[in-house]
């Protein structure tokens, strides 16, 4: 699947336009788990629905198994939808909601059964063919929906935010489902969530959108361990900024002048002496200790606040009138690493786990 140049705008009542996706280029691999992840308003439904069929582009095209897609009805494309609010057909049973679209092709008979048996079983509803949707838990519908999407075997399943509106702990057990029902189906799923955790956990690759726009497009541990922009860096986790200018350069080696004093970091490719620039690190690659070593890329700083959530402490630090932020597992932390409020530490800055941004500005 490809989508090539696509743009897309919505005129208001006083004729004004605003661009909503704006030249969207995307490659999509036959057989895998893609997300599309940002905040709301980002445009990532928007470009599902084109995808889908149930809207067009202003420009641009879809091409699905090489066949552009422009000006075909959604009910005659390769795919299918899975919606948030599952849409399920509140006076059929679970075995007629999923056989419908099959009845729509005019599938009758002993395949029909069949098929739509298999796909029952593939989502482990099989012995609930006889409920009704509102006799289901959320889940239970849940999987009714992907069951009435795979029973079609389309080329593309398309899925909108569908594990949004269940419980934490159900959540976490379908994602894992999810990833391996599409890996045993071979299908490519492409998946929409404002969700960075469940991006991460179940995605081939994430293409992170950020008004209109794909901010950064790679498999889940590239964005994270090297995120290019500060938008991916704080909305993919959290992250700390350092603001700074390039001091010296030696290959790949550069020293950055910041607040903080100089820091080296191993990212400095393609920089250039007198270049302003932002660093990034995340919250647990920073290393807490309560003396200063002698192996520089230390910063000196105040424990403000302790948050406990259980398999972690985070703390939120101080330092030159600037919030840091460090995470460490409870499980690694022995008695001299259990740091209390108010405590002056040193943060050591790992030269390989500070990234160099595109943008200049913290």
């Amino acid at each position: 699947m490809s989508v090539v140049d696509v743009f897309k705008s919505y005129r208001n009542a006083a004729g004004a336009e605003t661009p909503v996706l704006k030249d969207i280029d995307l490659d999509i691999r036959r057989g895998e788990f893609f997300s599309l992840l940002g905040p709301s308003g980002c445009g990532k439904t928007t470009l599902l629905r084109i995808l889908a069929g149930f809207e067009q582009a202003d420009s641009g095209a879809v091409v699905i198994g090489g066949r552009d897609m422009t000006g075909i009805p959604a009910h005659r494309r390769p795919v299918n939808t899975v919606f948030q609010s599952y849409a399920l057909f509140p006076h059929l049973s679970v075995a007629d909601n999923v056989a419908f679209g099959l009845k729509q092709k005019g599938v009758r008979g002993a395949e029909l059964r069949q098929r739509v048996e298999r796909a029952m079983e593939t989502v482990q509803i099989g012995q609930f063919g006889n409920r009704k949707p509102d006799q289901l838990s959320g889940g239970q519908r849940q999987r009714v929906a992907l069951a009435r999407a795979i029973v079609n075997q389309p080329e593309v399943l398309l899925l909108d935010e569908p594990l949004s509106a269940l419980d934490l702990k159900l959540r976490k057990q379908l994602q894992v489902e999810l990833s391996n029902l599409q890996e045993d189906l071979g299908i490519t799923f492409v998946f929409v969530t404002h969700d960075q955790e469940e991006a991460l956990v179940m995605s081939d690759r994430i293409a992170v959108m950020n008004q209109g726009r794909i901010e950064q497009l790679g498999r889940a541990e590239d964005l994270y361990e090297r995120p290019r922009t500060a938008f991916v860096a704080n909305f993919l986790g959290s992250s700390n900024l350092l603001a700074g200018r390039v001091a010296e350069l030696h290959g790949t080696e550069a020293t950055v002048q910041t607040e903080f004093g100089p820091l080296r970091t191993l990212h400095g490719a393609g920089l250039s002496v007198g270049q302003e620039v932002t660093l990034s690190i995340r919250p647990e690659k920073l290393r807490m200790e309560r003396d200063d070593e002698t192996e520089g890329n230390e910063v000196r700083a105040r424990v403000d606040d302790i948050v406990y959530t259980g398999a972690e402490n985070q703390y939120l630090l101080e330092a030159h009138g600037q919030r840091l932020v460090a995470f460490q597992l409870n499980a690694d932390i022995g008695a001299d690493e259990d740091f209390d409020y108010d405590e002056e530490v040193a943060l050591y800055l790992p030269p390989a786990s500070l990234v160099v941004l595109e943008e200049g500005e913290a």
